[in-house]
């Protein structure tokens, strides 16, 4: 295949035939000896990116939701973001359509809707009544939900360089679609028993920094990347999937609530049954004192 030369001078010194426009020049993605660096790609997949740029527009519109004082049309709006995020990465390696670009993409976009998006509806629902203007309660009420943003930002940067390091299996941290599903969750379900916010205000902070803490900790939950092992799953799991539909269509907020406070359970209890395996297999192996 032909390839048009970068160099406005004669191209004879190229190894490979290509053709010359004096006067031109042209960008090649190929690497020569005298282009060894790759071009730059001009264009992006368009199917993967498309659905994390849905995802990016539910997040901002949940923010826009949030300061209109709708706090279930944001939870709806998160909720759908955190959908299409789980298919695009999916999409995109079905299609064959991965790329650096698609990764720091969808990494953006998960900072919008899962970092900023949440700790604006948390803080425009509840924790802005904190207390009085300009006291020490009114001010935790905005550094709590800027803790949670924050922590949501340093977990997609350290999820971004262990990518390719880390086991696939569990992720390190909660992570935060996750944090921010419990969020919305809990904030659903207060809204749909008709709980007023300022009852439950100083627990809304414990939530959120506790939420904001789990996604940089070390506490390991099941990421269900590697699951299924096989293209066949056992019976019992396609009628579990059946129950939780319909449960989700008789009660959304309650469904979620329950999956996302079990879920952040687990990550605990999983860590701490890792921790006392692994100092009950060090007791073993520990040579005996001798008498």
């Amino acid at each position: 295949m032909r390839q048009l030369c970068l160099n406005r001078r004669c191209c004879a010194s190229h190894p490979a035939p290509m053709l010359c426009f004096p006067g031109r020049e042209f960008e090649t993605n190929a690497v020569t000896e005298n282009n060894p660096r790759r071009g730059l790609a001009r264009g992006a997949f368009l199917l993967p990116n498309a659905l994390t740029t849905g995802a990016l527009m539910a997040g901002f519109y949940a923010i826009v939701a949030a300061i209109g004082n709708e706090p279930v049309a944001a939870c709806v709006a998160i909720l759908i973001a955190g959908l299409l995020d789980g298919v695009d990465g999916r999409v995109a390696r079905l299609t064959n359509t991965q790329s650096e670009f698609g990764v720091q993409y969808d990494s953006l976009s998960d900072m919008v809707s899962f970092g900023v998006a949440p700790a604006i509806l948390v803080f425009t629902w509840v924790l802005n009544g904190l207390g009085d203007p300009n006291t020490v309660a009114d001010k935790l009420g905005w550094l709590g939900s800027f803790f949670f943003a924050a922590c949501a930002a340093l977990r997609l940067a350290r999820f971004n360089t262990q990518a390719g390091v880390s086991d696939k299996r569990y992720f390190q941290g909660l992570a935060s679609p996750a944090a921010a599903g419990t969020m919305i969750a809990t904030i659903w379900f207060c809204e749909s028993r008709q709980i007023a916010p300022e009852l439950i205000a100083w627990p809304m902070l414990v939530l959120t920094v506790m939420l904001g803490t789990l996604m940089v900790s070390r506490v390991r939950y099941f990421s269900f990347k590697a699951w299924p092992m096989s293209d066949r799953v056992p019976f019992a799991w396609i009628f579990l999937v059946l129950v939780v539909l319909v449960m989700l269509a008789v009660d959304p907020p309650a469904v979620l609530f329950t999956i996302g406070t079990l879920y952040v359970l687990s990550g605990l209890l999983l860590t701490g049954r890792g921790r006392y395996l692994q100092r009950r297999r060090r007791r073993r192996e520990k040579p005996d004192d001798p008498a």
